[in-house]
């Protein structure tokens, strides 16, 4: 286990090297909000990927084996700590990022503020963070009693770990802390928003994938219409779990992409020397 101090803060990260790396790129795994943590791309893609690039995955703070402070969970704070990470693992390398949900809300906001650090975007329902996202993180993370088991069982029926009861209740202390005990939920809702304008800024190769029935589906369009240089592949019968209901095939697509973005890597503008930006 790798653990990088943050302004005090550790955040658990690993690092998979590939026998023969493609110099000057790191993939990079960002997972979802709240009842999630690395080892969900770790089970399921991330392995297969490194046999090709260097992965890091790492569970965002708050998450998983990262340390859960009282407060500092802005969506800036989450793109500092990738910052950081970065420059402490790959300092020289453009990175591919691989974001599920909230991850994937991460990585477009990553590639906007960080665009001559980001080569590609693959996207598994993203979360985009405008007013409506807000609205329904609220609604849905403050669920309490008998509708919040059922909406944690309506996600989470087709997650690898559902039949193992130490880490269901792991997962669920957990989200209960972050929810009630830190200031995750209040902070998201203050953070910084992304507009359709700002969708347009984002130049880099990107692939959306959405479940056909996935509550957030209506995203696929705000993705298909304004990131220039976007795709976007629909999984037919999946909802917002499509990570777990169809792991195989995703996966699948999933490497399909990387190749291809990272056959078509142009030539890295960053160095360790380059302009750092700091919010």
């Amino acid at each position: 286990m790798s653990f990088l101090s943050v302004d005090g803060l550790h955040l658990h990260y690993q690092v998979l090297e590939p026998m023969y790396p493609k110099p000057g790129v790191t993939v990079v795994f960002l997972h979802g909000l709240v009842m999630d943590n690395l080892s969900s791309w770790f089970f399921t893609v991330a392995n297969q990927a490194a046999q090709e690039a260097r992965v890091l995955l790492y569970d965002l703070r708050g998450h998983g084996m990262s340390d859960r402070p009282k407060k500092g969970y802005g969506i800036t704070q989450h793109l500092q700590d990738l910052q950081k990470l970065l420059d402490h693992v790959a300092a020289d390398d453009q990175v591919i990022l691989v974001g599920n949900s909230f991850g994937g809300l991460l990585a477009l906001n990553f590639a906007r503020f960080f665009p001559e650090r980001t080569a590609g975007l693959i996207l598994i329902d993203a979360q985009i963070n405008d007013q409506a996202w807000r609205d329904d993180m609220m609604k849905s993370l403050r669920l309490e009693g008998d509708a919040r088991n059922e909406k944690i069982a309506e996600n989470f029926q087709n997650w690898l770990g559902r039949h193992s009861a130490r880490k269901s209740n792991r997962l669920a202390k957990n989200a209960h802390e972050l929810v009630h005990e830190t200031t995750l939920l209040d902070e998201l809702y203050a953070s910084i928003s992304m507009q359709d304008s700002d969708l347009a800024t984002i130049k880099v190769p990107v692939l959306a994938i959405y479940g056909e029935n996935s509550d957030i589906a209506h995203n696929a369009d705000r993705m298909r219409g304004n990131l220039p240089n976007g795709r976007v592949q629909i999984f037919a019968g999946c909802t917002h779990s499509v990570l777990w209901e169809q792991t195989e095939a995703l996966r699948d697509v999933i490497l399909e992409a990387l190749q291809q973005q990272m056959t078509e890597l142009p030539p890295a503008p960053w160095t360790s020397q380059a302009e750092r930006r700091v919010f």
